[in-house]
């Protein structure tokens, strides 16, 4: 079983994750609005930006958080100014970056599930005499909530394991920055650290397949019980 320490890195691990999937849902789900409702020029332009962190190096990723959220970063230093929040060499920067690099794969399903809902119901809502917003609340949010939760999901795999980026970004801190794939990086690179680095692997393994079977469970539930 794992030790103490091990559990430390587990639950830093999921606490990195789960603050990284909820700060980036929100503006993920707008951007995949944007994309999926709207014709503009330089929307392939928007997309490419929006896809970048699959394509580049991580280590590019991770750099460009430093150049900008680090302590002499123009954003970083403005966060840390007003409102005290400080990304270098912190969990909370082990965030920005595993946000960052899941950002792709929490826009994808949502603009699908938006592209692909039927209109006609929102149209439908409107001329009984709903207003948007209760339509969106009512009818379009309901509907899409599966989409939702597939990007949630797929969003909250990616930052468990993401490593390239953060490693550049926050470096490797135990109790601080060292989730899960940088601990099993460190062991794999210390003498008899296969056992320990074997046990956080299976415990990464074991979470990812509770994740994706709890989201198909609430994605039925979520349809009405349709497979």
């Amino acid at each position: 079983m794992p030790g103490e320490t091990e559990w430390a890195i587990v639950l830093l691990s999921l606490r990195v994750a789960l603050v990284a999937i909820l700060v980036a849902l929100p503006f993920a789900f707008v951007f995949a609005w944007i994309l999926a409702r709207f014709s503009f020029w330089g929307k392939s332009l928007l997309q490419a930006l929006i896809t970048m962190p699959l394509v580049i190096p991580p280590v590019v990723t991770g750099y460009l958080l430093l150049v900008w959220f680090g302590a002499r970063g123009m954003l970083g230093g403005l966060f840390n100014d007003v409102f005290g929040l400080t990304f270098s060499f912190r969990w909370t920067g082990a965030a920005l970056a595993a946000g960052v690099m899941a950002f792709p794969l929490l826009v994808r399903p949502m603009r699908l599930s938006i592209e692909s809902l039927d209109r006609g119901l929102e149209e439908a809502a409107r001329s009984l005499g709903a207003g948007r917003i209760v339509v969106f609340l009512t009818v379009t949010l309901p509907l899409l909530l599966p989409g939702i939760l597939a990007g949630a999901v797929l969003g909250f795999a990616k930052a468990l394991g993401e490593f390239g980026a953060t490693i550049t970004f926050v470096s490797n801190i135990p109790g601080e920055t060292q989730t899960l794939s940088l601990a099993i990086y460190s062991l794999l690179q210390s003498p008899n650290g296969d056992v320990a680095a074997l046990r956080l692997i299976l415990v990464s393994v074991v979470i990812s397949i509770v994740a994706v079977v709890a989201s198909e469970w609430l994605q039925r539930r979520l349809s009405g019980g349709r497979t």
